[in-house]
């Protein structure tokens, strides 16, 4: 499967889904549809006293300049905060007017909102909704059906950068969360990664989405157009050797249930014609490969378990598997996990870690041909381009390379890692024409604490560290990050040989617990979570620079949003 590209230099916005204008529903040559509007009103996550619900309008009557969605309850739900709608409630009368940004609805266009509320006893969907006063979901007599989906559209055609001229899939439980916390409704409307992190999520575990309800809500969100969903497949057997934190449910030598209970389930429902026309981005076992060459061995950051991954060979088997089986479906595009700079980008790693990965994409089956490209710093926190030095500068005859934070890397920052990381990857045997994801989801580094120009030249040292804008006390520091901002928004080709910007590890979902908590994730405790632990090899025993009362990894932490919001870079406006 080649793939041409030509690589784009000038960035180009990625519209929410959740937020832009989706043409959803064809009036027909006939002029205006018979069903004058049409509301799909979605309760998404339901609790014993709240819920967060999703609508979209779809507009079949003339062109309009502003809107207001009106409905009543039956019961005594109660809307408390919501995103993408100016929302404001009298009794049991609700009323949803546009924002400034969405004001426009073309003939046949939709626009989608959300918000969280409050209930007790019943929770029944309302009966009626109007728009402008016109009543919806009811044939006025003309042409047109009165109540179908809006068709998805044929299968989808094959590109090189599946994020190019289109909209990506907004999480509404993400989104909800986000939503709900002090203008967390400023980013709750980008799309972030949805994580399939146990066999219980392919079908919804905890009152959650499943895969299908989220590839359901993908096809509302794309309209007519073009649109990426996004997934983490994260479940290999010992998944995550060198830490705790984010130990899977599956034991060293059950590759059988990874295969058979994990991927094969995933695989059937991506390959559902019912989907075809979306883009499926698969995001292949993050921490994974490269531990199998950082972290075994003599190398004085080995680990046993690591040790126990390489010499069975279950890492290498479960990525080749998982590529395999969802290469095969014609509209997915699978990333491999690649690390980051401040993990493999010394000499030692960086060609090894190549190697392995060709190794991978060309087992159990695999072929390179199943690789679309490769995603770096996923759910990291490493700067995307330092500013204030570069890896050449020397300061009193010592090279930049000598000084503490960088210790003898080749990189400084995740563009020119993944950029150089590529070319590795090409000559390691993949596609000369791969590309390369970027995670810039906590990668800001803003606030106050940001540095306006380079250090003082006083030593190599004062020169790097009072530059740098990555603040963590130590590159292989990876836990809820004290000081963290959100990065670069997520944005398609915004350099050469990258596909995209992403949010792939949503904002605000916790990196592992700060102490010890009782879990039925299978779950543990690693001491890189706790702010009080003084560190070990692997980060060359510095603090580990955590916030304090973190929840177990993949939970809410709404201490760390707040303050990924505080210190965005660029800013929140």
């Amino acid at each position: 499967m080649s793939r041409t590209r030509t690589a784009l230099l000038a960035a180009m916005a990625l519209v929410a889904g959740a937020t832009g204008t989706a043409f959803a529903v064809d009036p027909g040559s006939a002029g205006i549809a018979a069903v004058p509007c049409t509301v799909d009103y979605k309760i998404q996550n339901q609790w014993s006293t709240g819920f967060t619900a999703a609508v979209t309008v779809t507009n079949n009557s003339a062109a309009k300049s502003s809107w207001s969605l009106k409905w009543s309850y039956a019961g005594n739900q109660k809307v408390t905060s919501g995103w993408n709608a100016k929302l404001s409630q009298s009794g049991a009368a609700v009323t949803a007017a546009n924002e400034t940004y969405n004001a426009q609805l073309a003939t046949g266009g939709s626009v989608s909102f959300g918000f969280q509320g409050s209930y007790s006893g019943s929770n029944a969907i309302p009966a009626t909704f109007t728009l402008d006063g016109v009543t919806c979901n009811v044939d006025d007599g003309g042409p047109g059906g009165p109540t179908d989906p809006p068709d998805p559209g044929g299968p989808s055609t094959r590109v090189n950068n599946p994020y190019e001229g289109a909209k990506v899939y907004v999480n509404a439980e993400w989104s909800a969360n986000a939503a709900a916390e002090p203008g967390g409704s400023r980013v709750a409307g980008q799309p972030t990664g949805v994580w399939l992190d146990r066999i219980a999520a392919i079908n919804g575990a905890g009152g959650k989405m499943g895969l299908r309800a989220h590839l359901d809500e993908a096809l509302r969100q794309k309209g007519s157009g073009e649109l990426v969903v996004q997934f983490v497949i994260y479940n290999l057997p010992g998944r995550d050797c060198s830490a705790l934190a984010s130990n899977g449910e599956l034991k060293a030598d059950e590759i059988g249930r990874y295969k058979t209970e994990y991927i094969d389930p995933i695989k059937a429902i991506l390959a559902d014609s019912k989907y075809a026309s979306l883009r499926i981005v698969t995001t292949v076992e993050i921490d994974s490969l490269p531990n199998l060459v950082t972290n075994t061995g003599s190398r004085p950051t080995a680990v046993p378990q690591c040790d126990v991954m390489k010499a069975n060979g279950n890492y290498v088997k479960g990525v080749g598997y998982a590529l395999n089986k969802l290469g095969d479906v014609p509209n997915v595009y699978n990333y491999v996990d690649a690390g980051h700079h401040g993990w493999i980008g010394w000499d030692d790693n960086f060609g090894p870690t190549a190697t392995i990965m060709k190794e991978a994409a060309t087992a159990e089956g695999a072929t390179v041909n199943d690789v679309h490209g490769f995603i770096t710093n996923t759910a990291n926190y490493s700067a995307l381009k330092e500013n204030n030095f570069t890896i050449n500068d020397t300061v009193g005859g010592k090279s930049v390379r000598e000084s503490k934070w960088v210790d003898w890397n080749r990189y400084l920052d995740e563009l020119s890692y993944a950029q150089a990381f590529r070319n590795q990857l090409v000559s390691a045997g993949f596609d000369s024409n791969i590309g390369m994801l970027i995670d810039t989801s906590r990668n800001g580094w803003g606030g106050a604490a940001r540095p306006t120009g380079p250090g003082a030249t006083t030593s190599v040292d004062t020169y790097v560290d009072g530059g740098r804008y990555d603040r963590r006390l130590n590159a292989g520091n990876w836990c809820n990050q004290s000081g963290a901002g959100l990065g670069e928004r997520p944005k398609a080709a915004p350099a050469a040989g990258i596909d995209a910007y992403v949010w792939m590890k949503p904002p605000g979902e916790s990196d592992g617990s700060s102490k010890a908590i009782p879990n039925d994730e299978g779950k543990g405790f690693d001491r890189m979570c706790d702010p009080t632990y003084t560190g070990n090899p692997r980060n060359n025993n510095n603090m580990s620079g955590a916030l304090a009362d973190a929840p177990v990894s993949g939970h809410w932490f709404s201490a760390q949003f707040r303050q990924l919001m505080q210190n965005a870079y660029p800013p929140l406006s």
